[in-house]
């Protein structure tokens, strides 16, 4: 399963910021059902469903595809993969801004799914052309072109969709009403299960299709499930609820810096309360408790003789020379959670192996089961069974085993930060475990074997077991942490850790060929794994994760959480 399935799925907590004014049309249609949009919520499930398998239908083998039908290298498919999966989920970056500020949930979802279709097609086209570029001559080039080309338009319509559709489903519900309440909960729930059924289902069907008939038909089948999901969406336009974008938040953190600039030479108050606070009633915002960390910045809260005269001039959070304590704590709640963010992206390098080395390993292996045929690819459907019995022991075995340890009175079940520390431990272990499957694998080749890809479903468990301690518990932390007015913001952040930790992967791979690869040999990942050492790779990367849990230990151990103060 995706890491960015993980995330999204993080999304099971509510959005519990500010409301949004409802802007919608009032359509006649809608206004006699007891709850407005009860169908539209079925529609966007339907619509997830879709998206998922498209998307996974093109990303879960993509690197067999780039190494057997544009005849890249191990090391480039590799590389070019894990570039391309980490820039999808650093496009619902801008998804978000440009929802937020300028089109809205819906105008994002609408034309994202036009580039995404568009991208599909080209990806789809490219896996004709091979064929057809032999009989007319034209270079090998011109196919990888429109096969990229392709690939980097579905970057850009997924990372719009990640960043629009699921806020957009909660704003079908209504949450002054009590049945609508529940019926967000079921919604959020619901969201889950179809964020799974796409890797379930490229994963043993398309994939199968890709291996065993065509990679053109199997793109195809992926194509149609985002044409139809497109087709759907538009259709069910008048059951939708649609608000107007209220503005970025990014402009209160801008004051709050600017502020504290402007007041470089002001002396702070030695009693915190006489900084500049406001009542949440009139600030519409949550008041925050003071902390004393990143002291600079309660600059921008201090009141001068020209703020008392300019205050009833302009409205709190509006003004770029004084700030409220709450607004300059939702800065310093950003800066803390950085540490705690850049240790995730180490974490996120490990667990994007599963779409690139993990896949390009089992390929090396007897890839069936039981005498039946199993796609290296495929493995990834495993994972995200191992990802469901890892919840299920968590809930019902670990949970309870814990509360039973406790004598403090709590519930006994361990913190978010805790959870993610152990889910850094186990990402630790997949890749040794993932080592110690391929020092087995090159033993039996030295003698003639090929070990079954039954090896490797080890490591998929223990993989499984680090998504679930560490990437879901990991938004839950910092949609808890974020200031109300930048929870999508902040899950966005999240959404970024695994772009980067894409890109990083990609810069691991660019060092390991630089200072392994020989004239006298290929290096650690070599184009025939037979003569590489791609355990030596593995191994580096547990050490790598060991170290980062140790660094985020560190940062953890000191976090101070957010007070809420009304």
């Amino acid at each position: 399963m995706e890491a960015g399935d993980a995330m999204e799925r993080g999304y099971l907590h509510e959005n519990q910021g500010p409301k949004i004014q409802d802007d919608s049309l009032q359509l006649p249609l809608l206004k006699d059902k007891k709850r407005t949009g009860s169908k539209a919520p079925a529609v966007i499930l339907g619509f997830e469903c879709l998206e998922s398998t498209a998307f996974n239908g093109i990303s879960t083998n993509l690197v067999v595809y780039l190494e057997t039908v544009l005849h890249g290298s191990t090391l480039a498919s590799a590389s070019n993969v894990t570039t391309w999966y980490g820039t999808s989920y650093l496009t619902p970056i801008f998804g978000a801004i440009i929802a937020d500020t300028f089109w809205g949930n819906y105008n994002t979802i609408l034309i994202s799914l036009a580039v995404y279709l568009l991208g599909m097609i080209l990806v789809t086209f490219s896996a004709f052309l091979p064929a057809a570029t032999a009989l007319g001559g034209a270079s090998v080039l011109s196919v990888q072109t429109v096969a990229f080309l392709g690939l980097y338009l579905v970057a850009i319509g997924s990372g719009g969709i990640r960043s629009s559709l699921l806020p957009f489903g909660a704003e079908q519900f209504d949450d002054d009403n009590a049945a609508d309440r529940d019926g967000k909960a079921s919604f959020f729930s619901s969201f889950y299960l179809c964020i799974s059924f796409g890797p379930i289902v490229s994963g043993i069907f398309i994939v199968w299709i890709q291996d065993n008939v065509s990679w053109g038909l199997g793109f195809s089948v992926a194509t149609a499930c985002i044409a139809l999901a497109f087709g759907a969406f538009v259709l069910a336009t008048p059951m939708y609820k649609r608000r107007m974008p209220t503005g970025t938040p990014l402009k209160r953190l801008c004051q709050v810096v600017v502020a504290a600039c402007r007041k470089i030479g002001h002396e702070l108050p030695a009693d915190a309360d006489m900084l500049y606070e406001v009542s949440d009633k009139v600030d519409a915002q949550p008041m925050i408790a003071h902390t004393s960390e990143f002291t600079f910045l309660d600059k921008a809260a201090i009141i001068s003789e020209s703020d008392l005269e300019e205050m009833t001039e302009e409205a709190a959070g509006s003004s770029w020379k004084l700030c409220t304590v709450t607004q300059v704590e939702e800065l310093k709640i950003l800066l803390r959670l950085l540490p705690i963010w850049a240790t995730s992206i180490i974490v996120s390098a490990a667990y994007s192996q599963m779409n690139t080395t993990f896949i390009q390993q089992g390929s090396a292996m007897d890839m069936a089961i039981l005498s039946v045929p199993v796609p290296a690819a495929s493995m990834g459907s495993f994972e995200v069974i191992c990802v469901m019995i890892w919840v299920l022991i968590y809930n019902k075995v670990i949970v309870p085993a814990l509360r039973g340890l406790s004598s403090g009175g709590g519930d006994g079940e361990p913190s978010q930060l805790q959870r993610m520390g152990a889910g850094g431990l186990l990402m630790a272990l997949a890749m040794a475990v993932a080592a110690l499957t391929e020092m087995k694998r090159l033993d039996g080749a030295a003698r003639g074997e090929v070990i079954g890809i039954a090896w490797q479903i080890p490591q998929y468990f223990v993989l499984g077991g680090a998504e679930v301690f560490c990437y879901i518990p990991q938004l839950e932390f910092f949609f808890d942490e974020a200031p109300d007015t930048m929870k999508s913001t902040c899950t966005a952040l999240a959404l970024l850790t695994i772009a980067l930790g894409s890109y990083m992967s990609s810069l691991i791979y660019a060092v390991v060929a630089a200072f392994t690869a020989t004239a006298e040999g290929p290096g650690w990942i070599s184009d025939d794994l037979n003569q590489g050492h791609l355990d030596y790779f593995f191994w580096m990367m547990a050490a790598m994760c060991t170290l980062n849990f140790v660094v985020y230990s560190a940062f953890a151990k000191r976090y101070k959480l957010k007070t809420v103060l009304s």
